[in-house]
């Protein structure tokens, strides 16, 4: 063979070589979607991300859960209760299944940088004990949040969820809250929020698509 062949055939394997690798990962890359296709499956980002004013809680395990905790990872926040009949538990399941599909997918860093809270709404019912064993039926790595009732308004109307008591004819009562989950980007700040209903596919396509455009 002489060279002016042989220099042929290994540009055409280079050449194929290229587009097999050029195949391969886009076969592997994961998708993303832009902030307009995000907000047609529910989820908002803002234009630019808000600053979270200081705020002192206590999680489940006793410790303070403040703007620190809210730092150096992205963070879910669902303010819900544990007395809840329906959209609670169902929306705990969903981000429960967010995580086994980022475990599934091998998506290893997006999963270890990524917590998931419940902010309780009732705090006079919601003991830290409570709250502990609660989460823990749907994640051991999800965080149970209490504290005043005060704080945790002050929080949710920094975060646009708002929540109010409602007596029951019983005697007792519940709670009516904003379904919304809260995205909280790794500097603390307030980065997005998805609205219900809540979707694991599309809940992991919007983490993804976010995290991956960075945060700030």
């Amino acid at each position: 063979m002489n060279r002016g062949i042989r220099n042929t055939v290994v540009l055409c394997l280079a050449f194929v070589a290229l587009v097999l690798g050029a195949l391969v990962y886009t076969s592997l890359r994961k998708p993303l979607a832009d902030d307009a296709t995000l907000r047609e499956q529910g989820t908002f980002v803002l234009p630019v991300p808000r600053d979270i004013a200081p705020f002192q809680l206590i999680d489940h395990q006793g410790f303070v859960f403040d703007n620190a905790a809210l730092r150096g990872h992205w963070s879910l926040l669902y303010f819900g209760f544990t007395s809840c009949p329906d959209v609670c538990p169902v929306t705990l399941s969903v981000l429960a299944q967010v995580e086994k599909k980022l475990a599934e997918a091998n998506e290893t860093e997006l999963l270890s940088g990524l917590r998931v809270y419940l902010v309780t709404v009732d705090p006079e019912r919601d003991s830290g004990e409570m709250l502990a064993s609660y989460v823990g039926a749907f994640s051991q790595q999800f965080t149970g949040v209490t504290g005043s009732l005060d704080e945790l308004a002050s929080l949710g109307q920094q975060l646009n969820v708002a929540f109010m008591k409602v007596p029951a004819a019983d005697g007792g009562y519940s709670v009516d809250h904003t379904g919304n989950i809260v995205v909280v980007n790794p500097q603390g700040h307030y980065h997005a929020f998805m609205k219900q209903p809540h979707d694991p596919d599309r809940i992991v396509l919007a983490y993804r698509s976010i995290a991956s455009s960075g945060s700030e």
